[in-house]
């Protein structure tokens, strides 16, 4: 396994951009088409993200390669492409879905994809042939060439339906007569599930009852089981309908196209999934064009003062650094692509964690702490909602929730009081609302509960070392056995819930308590300190009997960094970004875990271990390089990490780049959520990205009480950036070089 040496950082984020285009950029070759493919974005971007503005780099894969499909959302559910150039699975709106795997002879699994392309015959994608996938907010658009054909699709999920459609374009590029058949195969079904969907995967029923609807050219498929129902056809009428497959027969010319569309609905009667299915079938390109303006209403809207869409807005960043603002705006996109305001949800308009795959219903209390600040900022009102849904829950018995019921969901995961803490903070101290701190929610005010995450870590000291214990590895990392009990960060991290409840409980006259907080977190924060390994920047777990384990992660690097860095001496601060430079950092990503970490064999999870890193471990580690002053290594690496914003939403997950070769761009590639890596297409958790650029490099200080400073951390980043409209506590304010002031 190579390892970076810092003095090459800059010529190996050079070499990084041009090898992939030479591997693999070439894609549909302009001697195989004829024309060469349009790129993704190269205009400089707008202040405003657009659709156009947030269009993925080119991504061409094949078959058998590790790469995530992307996918789309209409905020009611969503669909994801497939190794193919029509072919989509992963549909759900729920409670209704697709399901996810099909029931084979002898228990086997299989993949779940339906429109799945057939060419003369032949399964399209076990001729491995290339395809051109390129995402933006509004579609999926797939391109490729094969045996004379140039195929090509726009894949699009249309607002207020169940709908998912691909319209495909077959053009005859062979240069003489070709005759072709074009079959897709329709799989899957239908179910309904209104109960809480506790497992990763969505529910799916696999012997729906199909007939042949031939005045719409659909075969409707109809649960058993459940009150469900799909539709799946095309337009225009095909050659050969069954129930199976649909198949047309095409004699083009030299440079003729034909065109064709597929549209799957679903509904909780058929005459709900024939609607959808009429609307967007007669009129794909209308369909296509209202998705396009809706994705740029609601962009438009997050960076507007008093928007119709959300509860607030985010600040507009002014800069000609595309690298930083390639970043700020993915974060926002990460929000936008995780609200939920399907009339299913029992909590009305929501956020969800991952997508388009696992855990479509689920909010995870962890992921949602880290999106805090940008959620404080765009979406207030909910942020509040789902806090006061948590204080009503038992946060220790779950790690979220689901909106399809409101139970919770899973196991305790470790990090809930630091989760709870962070999102009260952040939205507190941008919305300036006092007075929910006096709101009685589950039984005790606001107050009481902020007091008791802060406490908690008292009832987890059970071994007496002076530390909460926070069990075993599920509860913790999952994927790094290592990481387990009385852990740096998380200790760290009621320091953290300490010191702002001092100063919620000052502003409530309780200075005494606040006084004891405040001394109770220093002593805290020097047995925190204690687990540290001088002169190598790592830390240590201690377990139960008083021995240790060494732990390569960077999650204590960030953290401890964020939250008791003022405890630390300077030469503890540059050990800890020494160690981060040459054990977890790469040209345009970073590893969670460290090749030295005696846990390497553990997993091959790439969000925690050494082979990649969760989405939102690069901005916390971006927070904690600058907490550290490390100002230079922080902004330079914010230009590669750019190049990882291409591929659409952030991941839950990208490869490092020396694990798995990198996007065409030169950008870590996202990890496929298959077996054994099991991550998701993308991650609310990118959100994160915000604070970096808000909290540390515009070094803004918002305070909890109605105080806003700020020292900027530009370093070498554009002198004449700004960030406009940002709003603090009611009042906008501008953020520059030079600090912040009221607009």
């Amino acid at each position: 396994m190579s390892k970076y040496k810092r003095r090459d950082f800059l010529k190996t984020i050079s070499a990084a951009v041009a090898a992939p285009a030479l591997l693999k950029g070439t894609a549909i070759a302009a001697e195989q088409t004829g024309v060469i493919p349009p790129m993704g974005r190269t205009a400089a971007l707008p202040d405003i993200p657009t659709c156009a503005s947030m269009r993925s780099v080119r991504m061409t894969h094949k078959f058998l390669d590790l790469f995530a499909w992307p996918g789309l959302t209409n905020q009611w559910g969503c669909a994801q492409s497939a190794m193919d150039v029509t072919a989509v699975r992963s549909i759900a709106f729920p409670p209704f879905a697709q399901g996810e795997m099909n029931v084979a002879p002898l228990g086997s699994g299989g993949e779940l994809l339906t429109g799945v392309l057939f060419v003369d015959e032949e399964y399209f994608a076990a001729t491995k042939t290339p395809i051109d996938f390129y995402w933006q907010p509004d579609r999926v658009e797939r391109r490729s060439v094969y045996n004379g054909l140039e195929l090509s699709s726009v894949m699009i999920v249309p607002f207020e339906t169940m709908a998912v459609a691909v319209k495909l374009t077959v053009k005859n590029v062979s240069g003489a007569q070709r005759k072709t058949e074009i079959k897709l195969a329709v799989n899957g079904g239908a179910t309904k599930s209104v109960k809480p969907w506790n497992a990763a995967y969505s529910p799916g029923e696999y012997d729906n009852q199909r007939t042949i609807d031939s005045g719409r050219n659909a075969v409707v498929c109809k649960a058993r089981h459940t009150e469900a129902f799909s539709l799946q056809g095309v337009s225009p009428k095909p050659t050969k309908i069954h129930t199976a497959w649909v198949s047309y027969d095409l004699d083009l010319a030299p440079n003729e196209s034909k065109t064709l569309i597929f549209v799957n609905t679903l509904g909780g009667t058929q005459a709900e999934a024939e609607k959808y299915y009429d609307k967007v079938i007669a009129d794909f390109d209308k369909a296509a064009a209202e998705t396009t303006a809706e994705w740029n209403r609601q962009l438009k809207a997050a960076f507007t003062p008093n928007n119709d869409v959300f509860s607030g807005h985010v600040p507009t960043l002014v800069t000609t650094d595309d690298d930083v603002k390639a970043i700020y705006h993915s974060a926002v996109m990460s929000a936008l692509y995780f609200r939920r305001t399907t009339p299913h949800s029992v909590y009305g308009t929501t956020y969800v964690t991952l997508m388009p795959r696992y855990w479509e219903t689920t909010t995870f209390l962890w992921d949602i702490s880290l999106s805090a600040m940008l959620l404080s900022m765009l979406d207030p009102a909910i942020l509040k909602r789902m806090m006061e849904t948590w204080m009503e829950l038992d946060v220790y018995k779950h790690f979220g929730t689901e909106f399809l019921t409101g139970a919770g969901v899973g196991p305790w995961y470790s990090v809930n009081d630091y989760a709870m803490s962070r999102m009260a903070k952040e939205y507190l101290r941008w919305s300036g609302d006092k007075a929910w701190l006096d709101k009685t929610v589950g039984g005790k005010t606001v107050y009481q509960h902020l007091l008791s995450y802060a406490e908690h870590w008292r009832a987890l000291d059970t071994n007496k070392h002076g530390l909460a214990d926070y069990g075993g590895v599920h509860n913790l990392l999952e994927a790094v056995s290592s990481y387990v009990h009385e852990v740096a960060g998380l200790n760290a991290a009621n320091v953290h819930n300490l010191r702002f409840a001092a100063e919620v409980a000052e502003y409530k006259g309780d200075k005494p308590r606040a006084e004891a907080y405040r001394t109770e977190a220093v002593e805290l924060g020097k047995r925190v300190l204690d687990l540290y390994i001088p002169g190598r920047g790592i830390w240590k777990c201690k377990l139960p009997d008083g021995t240790y384990n060494e732990v390569h992660h960077c999650y204590d690097f960030g953290v401890t960094l964020m939250t008791i860095g003022d405890l630390m001496p300077e030469s503890q601060k540059r050990e800890m970004v020494e160690f981060f430079k040459r054990e977890l950092q790469t040209p345009t990503w970073m590893r969670a875990l460290s090749i030295k970490d005696l846990d390497v064999t553990f997993s091959t999870r790439p969000d925690h271990q050494w082979n990649g890193a969760y989405c939102s471990w690069p901005a916390l580690a971006l927070s904690g390089l600058f907490a550290a002053g490390a100002v230079d290594t922080a902004t330079e690496w914010m230009k590669g990490l750019a190049k990882s914003a291409g591929q659409g939403p952030y991941a839950q997950a990208n490869f490092v780049e020396d694990f798995y070769g990198p996007e065409s761009n030169g950008g870590a590639i996202k990890t496929p959520s298959d077996q054994p890596y099991i991550n998701d297409w993308a991650c609310v958790s990118g959100c994160n990205y915000l604070e970096p650029i808000v909290d540390s490099l515009f070094g803004v200080n918002a305070g909890l009480f109605g105080n806003i400073t700020a020292k900027p951390q530009f370093g070498k980043f554009d002198p004449n950036a700004k960030l406009v409209n940002l709003n603090y506590q009611g009042t906008p304010h501008i953020a520059d070089k030079n600090g912040v002031r009221k607009a």
